[in-house]
């Protein structure tokens, strides 16, 4: 009724009602609706040709902006078409700022001892791969505690991805990535066996306290060295560089106790946390407050506010430093064809 209903409005119309609509919508006000006159228009019409738009742009879903050439995931991605639009001067008299600013990720000066954190990464995951560096940053940086906990990718866990869905995170992984720092690019893709190699190391890694110098060091050759882990070679180098012996890792690969292990995090990620993505965060204590537990990569700033307001030092800031992405083209194209 809702879809309808907004779909038969005219722009202007929408702009108006949006905001009245929507909040009825996820306030379960259904009598907000059964006062209303009904549409005048043709809303499933509207709904069928906006749905043939997105799909002649090769995209895979609604409730994003298009502008350009460029897509928009909702508020958070907002900040990039500001930036563009910044650069066309296009912003009205007097104002300068942005309307929707990234916030910043900073545990500074911050003791969270009392506080943990558990982090589900995955191997074949281009979202992973920018954030877990500074996932671990944040980690070292406050003092909280500290379980890390890698999960199959989702391909590999039975969730399929469209090439479109495919294309558009990896743009999107470029575009985070640059306004984040961090290298995305060139991609070898370590779906199937090398996930599951790089997975039998875990346990081993564990025991020596190497498994975040290990998933850090694979993450880096999958997504941003074009390093074919596959290969003996590629795996030799990713390994090595985590400070662990080649020699004894050849011995660890035939393990299979890391399949109850990883299962052990998906069961908790999925079933006990309702989140099916990676990265995905949970965040416990002190007691008496709720368990914070978000998905995402651009999720981050979230933890780490979450992280100062327990520990007692809450702080607001955000970082205004977008770069317009309109001439990156990169989609981080794939050896294998294949998406996390």
């Amino acid at each position: 009724l809702a879809a309808n209903a907004l779909a038969a409005l005219a722009p202007d119309e929408f702009l108006a009602e949006i905001e009245a609509m929507s909040t009825a919508l996820w306030t379960g006000d259904a009598g907000f609706f059964a006062k209303r006159p009904a549409p005048s228009g043709d809303g499933a019409g509207a709904r069928a040709a906006g749905s043939q738009r997105v799909a002649d742009l090769n995209h895979y879903s609604g409730a994003m902006f298009y502008y350009a050439g460029e897509w928009y995931w909702g508020v958070d991605r907002l900040f990039y078409l500001e930036a563009r639009l910044q650069e066309l001067a296009a912003q009205k008299d007097g104002v300068a700022d942005y309307l929707v600013p990234r916030p910043e990720i900073d545990v500074r000066d911050v003791d969270a001892g009392a506080l943990t954190l558990d982090f589900y990464p995955s191997l074949n995951s281009p979202y992973t791969s920018i954030i877990y560096d500074k996932t671990i940053a944040v980690k070292n940086a406050c003092n909280i505690g500290f379980n890390h906990k890698p999960v199959l990718p989702m391909i590999m866990r039975g969730v399929a991805a469209t090439n479109a869905k495919g294309n558009y995170i990896f743009f999107d992984t470029k575009r985070e990535g640059e306004f984040l720092g961090v290298p995305f690019g060139p991609v070898h893709t370590p779906i199937g066996d090398p996930t599951r190699a790089a997975y039998a190391l875990l346990p081993w890694a564990y025991e020596q306290g190497k498994d975040e110098a290990l998933m850090s060091s694979l993450l880096r050759a999958a997504w941003s060295e074009n390093m074919p882990l596959h290969t003996k070679s590629g795996m030799r180098q990713a390994v090595e560089r985590a400070g662990l012996d080649w020699c004894e890792a050849q011995n660890q690969f035939k393990r299979d106790d890391w399949k109850q292990l990883i299962a052990e995090h998906q069961h908790e990620m999925v079933e006990g946390m309702g989140l099916w993505g990676v990265p995905s965060y949970r965040l416990s204590g002190p007691d008496g407050e709720t368990d914070l537990m978000v998905w995402g990569q651009d999720r981050l700033w979230l933890v780490a506010a979450e992280i100062r307001r327990r520990a007692g030092k809450p702080k607001g800031k955000s970082v205004n430093k977008a770069k317009s992405t309109s001439k990156s083209t990169s989609k981080g194209t794939s050896k294998s064809g294949k998406k996390g």
